[in-house]
C-alpha cells in the first residue's frame, strides 16, 4: 500500500491512509478518488449534514469486502468534530458525529464511508425533525420512470398542502424529496403526516402507488415509505456515494430535471463536473420551513371520514398504543 498522504480541505488537513486503495473495482475508483470527490462537492454534502447526527455507512475495504453501520462516533474522533446525543426507539442512546465542516466528511471517507446516513434533526434539538423525508421506493416490475410519474403527483399535492419539496436520485431506482419544516412536531407527528400524504397520494395513483408495509401485498408499484420517517430511520444524504458497483451518487435535481434524469448518469466521475458548472442546485433548502399544518389536518380528517389511523412500525421499535399488528397477512391466523 502506498503511503499516507495528507489532503487540504478548507482550513483543515486530513490525514488520508492507503490512498491507493480500490473501493471500486470495475471503474478502479480508489480511496484517493473517494476523498477528492467530497473535496470537488463539499460544500454541497456538508449542506445536507451540517449539524446533524449522522450515521456512517462503512466499507473498509471497498465494496466487495465486509461492511458496517457506525452509529457511535468512531475512536479517534478529532476534537473539532463535534458530536450529538441521540436516543433509540428501545431507550439507548449513542453520541453521533455531527459534521460542521467538509473536512469531517473526508475524514470519514479515510475510515472507508462511502454513505452518510442523517437524521432529520439538529444536534441544538434531537427530538424534533427539521425535515420531512417521502422515500418512493419502485418494487419489482417499476423502475426509475414510474417513481418520477409518482413524484409529479407528489409535487403537486405538497404544493395544496402549502409545502414544497426537493428532489433528488436515490443512488438506485428511486427518488426522495425532502421538505424542510419548522422543527416544532415529534417524530411521531412527522411521521403521521407522512402517512396522511402517502395515503391521499395512493388514493390519487392507486394503480401506481401503494402504502402496504408488506412487500407480498405492494405489487409492481412505487412503496412510500413512510417508516423513513420514524425515530433511528435515516435516509442517504445528498452527494452521498452509495455501495454498487459503478459508484453511484444520490444526486440533487430540480424539479424540472427529474423527468429527463438517468440515475446512472450521476456518479463519482460526473457529479464532480455537474457541481463545478450548477453548485448545489438545493443550496436554497435552509432558506424555507414549512409548517405541518395542513397534512396534519388531513391525518385527522382520514381517521374521522375514513377510519383510517397508524400503520405498522419497522420491527425494531417498541410496539406503540393503537398500531396495527405487524405480523404479516400471509401469516396472519384468521
Amino acid at each position: 500500500m502506498a503511503e499516507a498522504i495528507e489532503l487540504t480541505v478548507g482550513e483543515r488537513t486530513v490525514r488520508l491512509s492507503n490512498p491507493g486503495k480500490v473501493y471500486f473495482p470495475e471503474p478502479g475508483f480508489t480511496k484517493l478518488d473517494v476523498a477528492q470527490y467530497y473535496i470537488a462537492v463539499g460544500d454541497g454534502v456538508l449542506r445536507a449534514l451540517r449539524d446533524r447526527p449522522t450515521t456512517l455507512e462503512r466499507y473498509p475495504d471497498g465494496v466487495g469486502g465486509e461492511s458496517f453501520f457506525q452509529k457511535r462516533a468512531p475512536k479517534g474522533l478529532p476534537e473539532w468534530i463535534p458530536t450529538g446525543r441521540i436516543s433509540f426507539p428501545s431507550g439507548r442512546f449513542a453520541d453521533e458525529i455531527c459534521p460542521t465542516e467538509a473536512a469531517a466528511v473526508v475524514w470519514a471517507a479515510n475510515l472507508g464511508c462511502l454513505t452518510f446516513h442523517p437524521w432529520p434533526v439538529r444536534r441544538r434539538d434531537v427530538d424534533h425533525p427539521d425535515e420531512l423525508r417521502i422515500d418512493l421506493d419502485p418494487q419489482p416490475g417499476t423502475d426509475y420512470g414510474d417513481a418520477v410519474r409518482a413524484a409529479g403527483e407528489l409535487r403537486g399535492l405538497l404544493d395544496e398542502l402549502g409545502l414544497r419539496g426537493w428532489p433528488k436520485t436515490s443512488g438506485g431506482r428511486g427518488l426522495h424529496v425532502f421538505v424542510p419544516i419548522r422543527p416544532e412536531w415529534t417524530f411521531t407527528q412527522v411521521r403521521r403526516a407522512a402517512i396522511a400524504v402517502a395515503r391521499e397520494l395512493e388514493r390519487r395513483m392507486p394503480q401506481q402507488v401503494t402504502t402496504s408495509w408488506w412487500k407480498e401485498t405492494r405489487g409492481s408499484k412505487i412503496f412510500v415509505d413512510y417508516n423513513q420517517t420514524a425515530r433511528d430511520r435515516t435516509i442517504a444524504s445528498a452527494y452521498s456515494v452509495r455501495p454498487r458497483p459503478h459508484a453511484p451518487v444520490s444526486a440533487p435535481l430540480r424539479w424540472e430535471e427529474v423527468p429527463d434524469a438517468q440515475p446512472r448518469d450521476f456518479d463519482l466521475r460526473t457529479m464532480p463536473e455537474r457541481y463545478a458548472r450548477l453548485g448545489d442546485v438545493h443550496a436554497d433548502m435552509d432558506e424555507h420551513a414549512f409548517g405541518l399544518e395542513a397534512a396534519l389536518e388531513l391525518a385527522a380528517r382520514d381517521e374521522r371520514e375514513h377510519g383510517l389511523g397508524d400503520l405498522p412500525y419497522p420491527p425494531d421499535h417498541p410496539k406503540v398504543a393503537g398500531e396495527p399488528k405487524r405480523v404479516q397477512p400471509s401469516r396472519a391466523k384468521h
